[in-house]
C-alpha cells in the first residue's frame, strides 16, 4: 500500500531550459527543507551554458528533501527537489510499472509541467528523455517496433526515436562533418552522443580498429598534469557554464568566419560636449546618458545608409540573409564570463528609448539576470574596451553576426584641429566583419560612417 506521505510527495526535476542543452548547474538554492513553498515561486537559481536563471515550483507544499548542494551539475530531467503536497486529495497509486511514474512533476488537476522563466511549457521533453533509470534498457527503432507489435500497438506509434542527446559543441560538429545523430550510436553517460561518437561515424570502415587504440592511450596521459599539479603555486578552475559555452562560440567563429578588421582614430571633443549637453536635458531626465549611447547611435546609422552590412551567412543554403532589423548587442563582462545581450530592434528606437535600453541592459547583466532568450538573434555588436583604459582590439564576430565594433579609450592627445595644433578628445574604433559578407569597400564605408557621425554629432540629424 502507498501511504499518504507517500503519495503526497512530488518530486521536481531540472527542467529543459534551452534548445541543445542538457545539464544545469545549481547555483543557489532559495529554500531549505521545511519550509512552504507556493506555486510560482522561485526556488533556486542555475547556471546553463547559456546564461543564469531562475527556477520557479509549480505547486504548493513543504520542502522535504534537497537532492543536491550548491555548485552541482545536474542533467535534465533528474528530479533536484522534493516537496510534499499534503492537504489535497491524494492521487491514486499507480501499479508498479516504468510508463507511470508517480514522481511526474505536474499539478494535479491541470496538467502543468514545470516552466523557466522566460519558457512556455517544453511540449516534448518528456519524449525527448524517456528514460528513467538503469532498469529501462535502450532500444534501437526495430526492437521498439517488435515490443510494440507485441503489446497491441501499430508499429508507427513505437518507432519514432526521441531526439538525439548531445551538447551544443558536439551538435555543430555533426552538423560541419554532416552526420544525422539519429544514426549515431552514443556512448556517453546516460545515452549522450560524444565527439568521439560523430567521429567514428564518418570514419571508413576499414579504419574503425585504428581510433580503438586512442581511448586507451588517453587516460594514460591525463594524469601526468594532475600529479605534477602543485596546488600552493597554481589554481585550477573548471570552465563551465557561460564560459563554456563562450569559449566554444569564439573558437567556431574565429575558425569558420574570415574575420577582418579596420582602424580608424577619430576626434571625438563635439560628441563628449554632446554627451554633457543631454545630461542636462530635460529629455534624457533619470536615464543614462554616455558617450556609449551616441556610438550606438551612430553605428545604427551607419547601417542603415549601408544595410548589406546587416546580414548572416547560411552555410546550408549557401545564401547571405540581409536582415530588415538590427538586434544591437552590447559586450557585458560580468562575474561568470563576458555575454552579449542585444536590444531587439534597435534602429527603430529614438535616443531616448535607446538610452533606456542600454541601462536596462546593463543593470541586468551585473544583477545575473540576463535571460537566454536575451542573447540570442544579435545581428552586430559593441565591445567598449576602452572602459579598461584599452586604445583598441581586434575583436571577434558572435557566431551568426556579420560585425562588431571595439570603442577604445577617450583620451585628450594633441590633435590637429582648424591648423592648429591642440588639445581634443580622440578614440580609436576597430570594426571586425566577415568577409564572405562584407568586402574591403562595404566596410570601410561603415567605419568611416561612425567616425563621421562621431567627429560631427550633427549628422545624427542630417542623415537620419
Amino acid at each position: 500500500m502507498t501511504t499518504m506521505t507517500e503519495a503526497s510527495l512530488r518530486e521536481f526535476k531540472m527542467p529543459d531550459v534551452g534548445e541543445g542543452l542538457t545539464e544545469a548547474e545549481i547555483l543557489k538554492w532559495y529554500v531549505q527543507p521545511g519550509d512552504t513553498v507556493t506555486d510560482g515561486q522561485v526556488v533556486c537559481e542555475v547556471e546553463t551554458a547559456k546564461a543564469a536563471v531562475e527556477l520557479p515550483i509549480p505547486y504548493d507544499g513543504v520542502v522535504r528533501e534537497l537532492h543536491f548542494p550548491e555548485g552541482t551539475t545536474v542533467d535534465v530531467g533528474t528530479a533536484i527537489i522534493a516537496v510534499d503536497v499534503a492537504g489535497g486529495a491524494a492521487p491514486v497509486a499507480p501499479e508498479p510499472s516504468v510508463e507511470a511514474p508517480a514522481e511526474e512533476p505536474k499539478a494535479e488537476g491541470t496538467g502543468r509541467q514545470p516552466v523557466l522563466v522566460g519558457y512556455g511549457v517544453a511540449q516534448t521533453s518528456t519524449k525527448r528523455r524517456p528514460r528513467k533509470g538503469a532498469d529501462v534498457p535502450r532500444q534501437e527503432p526495430a526492437a521498439q517496433a517488435v515490443q510494440a507489435e507485441l503489446n497491441g500497438h501499430a508499429p508507427s506509434e513505437a518507432v519514432t526515436p526521441p531526439r538525439p542527446l548531445a551538447k551544443p559543441p558536439v551538435r555543430k560538429l555533426a552538423k560541419d562533418l554532416g552526420v544525422d545523430l539519429t544514426t549515431v550510436t552514443p556512448t556517453g553517460p546516460d545515452g549522450i552522443i560524444t565527439r568521439e561518437d560523430v567521429h567514428a561515424a564518418v570514419a571508413p570502415p576499414a579504419a574503425e580498429p585504428v581510433p580503438q587504440a586512442a581511448p586507451v592511450a588517453v587516460p594514460t596521459a591525463a594524469p601526468a598534469p594532475v600529479a605534477a599539479y602543485d596546488t600552493a603555486r597554481e589554481t585550477r578552475i573548471p570552465v563551465k557554464g557561460v564560459r563554456k559555452a563562450t569559449a566554444a562560440a569564439m573558437v567556431g567563429s574565429a575558425f569558420t568566419a574570415p574575420h577582418v578588421t579596420e582602424f580608424v582614430t577619430v576626434d571625438v571633443t563635439r560628441t563628449m560636449k554632446l554627451v554633457e549637453e543631454l545630461k542636462e536635458d530635460k529629455e534624457f531626465a533619470g536615464l543614462r546618458v554616455n558617450p556609449l549611447l551616441l556610438i550606438a547611435k551612430a553605428l545604427l546609422v551607419a547601417i542603415r545608409r549601408n544595410p548589406d552590412v546587416n546580414a548572416s551567412w547560411d552555410e546550408a543554403n549557401q545564401e547571405i540573409v540581409r536582415k530588415h532589423y538590427v538586434n544591437l548587442g552590447i559586450a557585458a563582462a560580468t562575474p561568470r564570463g563576458l555575454i552579449v545581450p542585444n536590444i531587439k530592434d534597435a534602429q527603430a528606437k529614438t535616443l531616448p528609448q535607446l538610452s533606456e535600453a542600454l541601462g536596462e541592459l546593463v543593470s541586468t547583466a551585473r544583477e545575473g539576470k540576463t535571460t537566454p532568450a536575451a542573447m540570442q538573434g544579435g545581428t552586430v555588436t559593441i565591445t567598449n574596451v576602452g572602459v579598461f583604459g584599452v586604445d583598441t582590439g581586434t575583436p571577434i564576430l558572435n557566431p551568426g553576426e556579420s560585425a562588431i565594433l571595439a570603442v577604445g579609450a577617450i583620451k585628450l592627445q594633441p590633435w590637429v584641429h582648424k591648423g592648429k595644433v591642440k588639445p581634443r578628445q580622440v578614440t580609436t574604433l576597430a570594426l571586425s566583419f566577415d568577409h564572405r559578407l562584407v568586402d574591403g569597400e562595404l566596410g570601410s564605408k561603415v567605419l568611416a560612417d561612425v567616425a563621421a557621425i562621431l567627429e560631427q554629432p550633427k549628422r545624427l540629424i542630417t542623415w537620419a
